[in-house]
């Protein structure tokens, strides 16, 4: 059944099931239970909900699995059950479908963020998801859905562990808000690119929005991949008519919308949160029987961060990766690496961007250290700060697979050689995280003196790494940039070798092109000189030193005469922005600090390099920051007060303006309380005090606390004190506890329609009172409308908002 699934979907489009919850909610399941129990103590319930689905006519059906991973299951005590409640609820859903439909296990998310953005590692992500789906696959899955991820790391966790399970075929979703990116910040063409990368074989979204607005989404994401497509929109945004949940989206309108996604390319199309056996029948009507669009975008390799994609090859542009990350004739960060820092690590990182990197190289290769654990820790601290792709530089292997794991996109492994042991020890990292592989034209007998033999090295790289299956867009030539002052002759024969490799393999190519100069004088010319040359001749990718200008403006103006920036918009644009600027800064040249430079330093203070730390979230060297603040004199209330509140400000207003996203305004938060506690013992406790206090909870019935606790962790950092009761609180017990300890506000928080209800019951338990707190509702199904109807003081649609709010309630 599984291959056949696969099948099945090059020639026609099939329907995949709607929402099992709101068929749960209408049959009587109690808010705040949990759906996947329903396995093990109503399997009559669960099968008949999916046999309406199947009457319906749909092709596939999703086991009611989504909450079954040791995380979730462990909130209402069932952590010890998870092979029992997976394996049963793919049994049922198979006697459901009795050979009529496809069975697939449902993957749903953590509820937990993964490192940077969390305290989980991704090792532990990957073994909560081994559980999770070898349960389902022992109970006869014919493939696997991964639902509802916001978190590009721990699908990304959840896919590896997949493919280490079994080989059935993965679908992989995605879930974005109105902006249409995740909630980390996810851009759609990233997270397509990301998903296919690491082995998924149909890749889309469910959730989050109605099919309007994933319809724009399906546009972008099937213009980067050529791979088949899934949509499942909601029934539209959930609304509150009375004590019910209403889905505005009718079963006509979604099936109207159906259509259109197909004509996008979409190759599988359901329904999330609303839809109903009702809404798939009106489906079934529209596309049932018709033939998928074939979708061929162009070949290119694709690499990507979080909200970035970068083209290598084809009619892209010259791509310029900053190679400056690298501790190889530079003392300072050499000692830093050996201190366990990373502040040159992220001042490079940030500088390199703003000089027009596309990509960044990250070795942190140097004697004495834990490379791969300093590795980690690089990938994580650039990713903070700069928001493009990266490339992994080490031939240690273990500091490779760190990097690979810590990694948030698609990457590119710098780099594999044509010796067998490399070969055999990357490619299969490779595949395995999904990353493109840089290939070195030579081997075990070195480096062949002619572009010829190098282009044979390059031939058995691409027949290995097929071999691997790993596809020939994801392999990049190095055809090496050897110093002229040693071999003269050999410029040119890097040169043929770049032409016979676009020409007989087609593939992308990079060279290193600061290494043509090494030992001459004026360096900067012969690099331009050469790189000019190798743009003709095909290169696709430059490893450069980003701050020397001339080789910057080199590549800007051969894109132009190369016929790759069309219109010249790029150079236009750049010139635009003021080069003449650019011309006037120094240069650094190659082993970075020993030569002098005018080139403005990002943080020319400390109290200015504290105030970044916040910004970035650099929580791994916050406390370094601190104290060099301190031990320059400035008085710890100073420092609070003029350094890190502005700070984590501006955070805020950078969240407003889609400038940071909530993981990273999460990281500056916690940042921020970890300076601001070394900070507090600088200061005598009758000089602390609060701009008030605020009692927070998740009202009974709701589970969730993710979006109360990201709101905690703010507020208390804006200066108040906050007393958590937790989550599936009573409203007794909350009017109790806040009148008890005399709060100034109580701050109410609800993910689901069935349990905001229970904030009214909050408000109408202050009914009387003379001076009662504030109270500010907030959650993903909550509104200014609702609040205004309840009584509420205040609303808050996300966590800065919130402190925006208290703040002007308590006067602060």
């Amino acid at each position: 059944m599984s291959k056949n699934l696969l099948n099945r979907l090059e020639s026609e489009v099939l329907i995949l099931d709607g929402a099992m919850g709101t068929m749960f909610q209408l049959r009587g399941m109690k808010s705040g239970a949990c759906p996947e129990e329903l396995n093990l103590s109503d399997p009559g319930l669960v099968k008949e909900v999916h046999s309406e689905y199947v009457r319906a006519g749909v092709d596939i059906i999703l086991a009611n699995t989504f909450c079954g991973n040791r995380g979730k299951l462990g909130e209402y005590g069932l952590d010890k059950k998870v092979h029992e409640i997976n394996f049963k609820g793919v049994k049922i859903a198979r006697e459901a479908a009795d050979g009529r439909c496809f069975v697939g296990g449902s993957i749903g998310p953590l509820g937990s963020f993964i490192e940077p953005h969390g305290d989980m590692t991704f090792d532990e992500a990957y073994d909560i998801y081994k559980e999770q789906i070898s349960a389902c696959v022992d109970g006869g899955a014919d493939f696997l859905a991964f639902e509802t991820f916001s978190d590009i790391m721990a699908i990304k966790a959840a896919i590896i562990a997949a493919g280490d399970v079994t080989d059935i075929p993965k679908f992989a979703m995605m879930t974005f808000q109105d902006d249409l990116r995740t909630v980390t910040g996810v851009e759609p063409e990233s997270a397509c690119v990301t998903l296919e990368s690491l082995g998924a074989d149909v890749v889309g979204v469910n959730c989050g929005l109605g099919p309007e607005g994933l319809l724009e989404i399906a546009k972008r994401m099937g213009k980067v991949s050529g791979k088949m497509l899934v949509f499942q929109p909601n029934a539209g945004l959930p609304q509150l008519k009375g004590n019910e949940t209403f889905y505005p989206a009718t079963p006509r309108n979604i099936s109207e919308y159906a259509k259109r996604f197909v004509r996008e390319g979409v190759n599988v199309f359901g329904g999330c949160c609303g839809t109903t056996p009702d809404h798939m029948k009106a489906i079934v009507r529209e596309i049932k029987g018709l033939k998928p669009i074939k979708r061929r975008p162009p070949r290119v390799t694709l690499v990507s961060s979080t909200r970035k994609v970068v083209s290598i090859g084809g009619e892209s542009l010259p791509v310029k990766i900053g190679e400056r990350i690298n501790p190889t004739g530079k003392k300072r960060l050499s000692a830093e690496l050996k201190e366990g820092k990373t502040l040159l690590i992220r001042d490079e990182a940030v500088s390199q961007v703003k000089e027009g990197a596309d990509i960044l190289d990250i070795n942190v290769g140097c004697p004495g250290i834990d490379e791969a654990e300093m590795m980690r820790r690089a990938v994580l601290t650039v990713q903070r700060v700069a928001d493009i792709p990266i490339m992994i530089d080490s031939n240690n292997y273990k500091a490779l697979e760190a990097g690979l794991k810590a990694a948030n996109g698609k990457v590119i492994i710098n780099s594999v050689s044509g010796e067998k042991k490399s070969l055999d020890a990357v490619l299969p990292l490779a595949k395995r995280y999904g990353a493109a592989i840089l290939g070195l034209t030579l081997d075990e007998r070195g480096i062949p003196g002619t572009g010829e033999d190098r282009y044979k090295i390059a031939e058995r790289i691409l027949k290995e790494a097929k071999g691997y299956g790993i596809h020939e867009d994801d392999l990049i030539i190095d055809c090496l940039t050897l110093t002229i002052s040693a071999k003269q002759d050999q410029a040119l024969e890097t040169l043929k070798c770049i032409r016979m490799i676009k020409e007989k393999l087609g593939l992308s190519t990079v060279l290193g092109v600061s290494n043509i100069s090494f030992g001459l004088p004026n360096r900067s010319l012969l690099n331009s000189a050469f790189l000019s040359m190798a743009l003709g001749a095909g290169l696709d990718a430059a490893i450069i030193n980003t701050s020397d200008t001339q080789v910057i403006r080199l590549c800007n103006a051969s894109a132009v005469l190369i016929n790759k920036d069309k219109r010249g918009e790029r150079y236009i644009e750049r010139h635009a922005i003021g080069v003449q600027e650019l011309e006037s800064e120094g240069i650094r040249e190659l082993g970075g600090e020993e030569v002098n430079s005018s080139a403005p330093q990002l943080h020319n203070s400390c109290k200015d390099r504290l105030f970044q730390g916040i910004l970035e979230g650099d929580k791994e060297n916050i406390l370094t920051l601190v104290e060099e603040v301190l031990k320059s004199g400035i008085k710890p209330m100073e420092i609070s007060d003029n350094v890190l509140i502005p700070a984590l400000t501006e955070v805020g207003d950078r969240f407003d303006k889609k400038r940071l996203f909530l993981p990273q305004m999460i990281l500056s938060a916690e940042t921020m309380e970890k300076a601001f506690t070394r900070i507090k013992k600088e200061l005598k406790e009758e000089n602390l005090s609060y701009a008030g206090k605020v009692v927070m909870a998740t009202v009974e019935g709701d589970i969730h606390d993710i979006g109360k606790n990201i709101v905690i962790t703010l507020i208390k950092n804006h200066g108040f004190e906050v007393i958590d009761l937790g989550k599936g609180i009573s409203a007794v017990e909350i009017v109790q506890q806040a009148l008890d300890l005399g709060a100034d506000m109580v701050g109410l928080s609800a993910l689901m329609t069935t349990t905001m209800l229970e904030m009214e019951k909050v408000v109408k338990g202050f009914e009387g009172i003379k001076k009662r707190p504030y109270i500010m509702i907030g959650g993903a199904v909550v509104t200014q409308g609702y609040a205004d109807e309840i009584g509420a003081d205040a609303y808050a649609k996300d966590a800065m908002e919130a402190v925006v709010k208290t703040k002007k309630m308590l006067k602060c």
